[in-house]
């Protein structure tokens, strides 16, 4: 035990000394901490960001509005801490953009705005209206063509990137590592047929494999995870074959079987623990690789369905931005998934060097 644990503190050691690993590690943290905390720090924290305000759709980064407050007639009651958590806070109010208001008596005179150069004049009961009956929302990355902000969808986007990533290598490396130990500790006739399928599935295109896959679950987004995860074991199959073929005839393996425990102890007792380190880097890696895979999905049509924010379905309902006169409404999920995806290959070199991983 105190050998294991001076190993895993030299290892922490080197990797603290690693910064662009460290960097990796800050980006990953921080994204977990918006996943986490989403609708209780972005702009808009109605279910999955998903307020459209059509007359304000496509706008540039810093654009703001003000907006007028009235009261919904089905107003649903506060959340509770949970909910908000997990799926936000339906909007109490309607948001109507205007230019400008007057109060006269008992009526709100507002100038609406419809689009640029062009509004209309409406009246509304003043008690129809909240007690603060403006508003001004600045949209920090602008807004979608539907009139979404792009911040808060962003942040949203976090959760489905880093969920299919950490549920796909959870499944990754479920089938994996019991396929590849099977396949390494046994051979003969089991290393025999688990290889042959492996090669067999590892000649098909990872896109083509996820395409069949979520044709036969269907659309939806359990399904991408699932679709992802069984697309990713065999990469892991791989490494964990080798890795205890290198080892199970080593000495504490052999004292293990004259103890008389049993293959399975053997294995996930003694061997497992001994060639994480593999594990970890090729784990870091597929989770890299599940997040672009669903956003190539998503992009697709096949991936994450709307309203849910995905970034790949972000970028496809915004790249034809890219070409006119706003960019980032495309560009922005393009960067988030490139840091990410960035974060995490830093974090798996770093873990490969300071496990002394080699091959």
């Amino acid at each position: 035990m105190q050998q294991s644990e001076s190993i895993q503190k030299a290892a922490w050691r080197r990797l603290k000394k690693n910064k662009a690993a460290l960097f990796g590690m800050a980006v990953i943290l921080l994204s977990i901490f918006i996943a986490i905390l989403s609708y209780f720090i972005a702009p808009d924290p109605s279910p999955y960001a998903n307020r459209m305000l059509v007359e304000i759709g496509g706008r540039n980064p810093g654009y703001k509005q003000t907006f007028l407050l009235l009261k919904k007639s089905d107003a649903p009651a506060n959340s509770s801490f949970i909910n908000r958590l997990v799926s936000g806070t339906p909007d109490q109010y309607s948001y109507i953009p205007i230019n400008n208001y007057s109060i006269k008596g008992d009526s709100l005179i507002v100038s609406r705005f419809i689009d640029e150069g062009v509004e209309d004049r409406q009246a509304f009961i003043a008690t129809a209206a909240a007690n603060d009956p403006t508003v001004t929302k600045t949209f920090y990355l602008g807004t979608d063509k539907y009139g979404r902000d792009i911040m808060s969808r962003l942040m949203l986007g976090t959760r489905i990137s880093l969920s299919v990533g950490l549920i796909a290598v959870l499944i990754s490396l479920s089938i994996g590592i019991i396929a590849g130990a099977i396949a390494g500790y046994f051979r003969g006739a089991a290393d025999d047929i688990i290889m042959w399928f492996i090669n067999v599935i590892w000649s098909i295109p990872t896109l083509l494999l996820v395409f069949a896959i979520t044709l036969l679950l269907g659309k939806g987004f359990w399904q991408v995870f699932i679709a992802v995860g069984l697309t990713m074991w065999v990469s892991v199959a791989r490494i964990v074959r080798g890795q205890i073929l290198g080892v199970r005839e080593l000495e504490y393996v052999e004292a293990a079987r004259a103890l008389g425990y049993r293959s399975p102890r053997i294995i996930f007792r003694h061997i497992l623990p001994n060639i994480l380190g593999p594990v970890l880097v090729v784990a870091a890696s597929n989770f890299a690789s599940a997040i672009v895979i669903e956003a190539g999905l998503s992009f697709l049509g096949v991936g994450v369905q709307p309203p849910q924010p995905s970034w790949g379905l972000m970028i496809k309902e915004n790249y034809n931005f890219i070409i006119t006169h706003n960019p980032m409404l495309a560009l922005a999920p393009g960067f988030a998934i490139m840091l990410l995806v960035l974060a995490f290959n830093l974090l798996g070199n770093g873990l490969r060097d300071a496990l002394n991983v080699r091959g």
